[in-house]
């Protein structure tokens, strides 16, 4: 069976978003950085499953107690970006939310993974 409900995608928050624009108009790093997060939103757009989950164990408390998450996903981003998201949905709309962007240090001390 097909999923027939519309999918969009949203930043978390206004600073956020802000600062995804800015990378439009930055150095040539920050440029290709913000293509690859919009290549990874119009794949969000097509499905919310488009990265991989996050088990529940794996969850910063941050995102828990910021954002009431239910379910986190990783989209990963050339160079060791990570783009990290939830999902919420009815039976009409999904939409993907965007948490945050890491780069792979920053996502391995957010996740812990350093500590392991």
């Amino acid at each position: 069976m097909t999923d027939v409900r519309a999918k969009s995608v949203k930043f978390a928050d206004l600073p956020l978003k802000e600062a995804f624009e800015r990378l439009k108009n930055g150095r040539h790093e920050e440029k290709e950085l913000y293509s690859q997060i919009d290549g990874a939103i119009k794949e969000l757009e097509k499905s919310e499953k488009a990265g991989i989950r996050i088990p529940r164990q794996n969850w910063p408390r941050i995102y828990v107690q910021k954002y009431g998450i239910n379910n986190l996903w990783k989209y990963d981003l050339p160079h060791g970006w990570r783009l990290i998201y939830t999902a919420r949905g009815t039976s009409v709309e999904v939409v993907s939310i965007i948490l945050e962007w890491l780069g792979h240090s920053a996502y391995e001390r957010r996740f812990g993974y350093h500590e392991r």
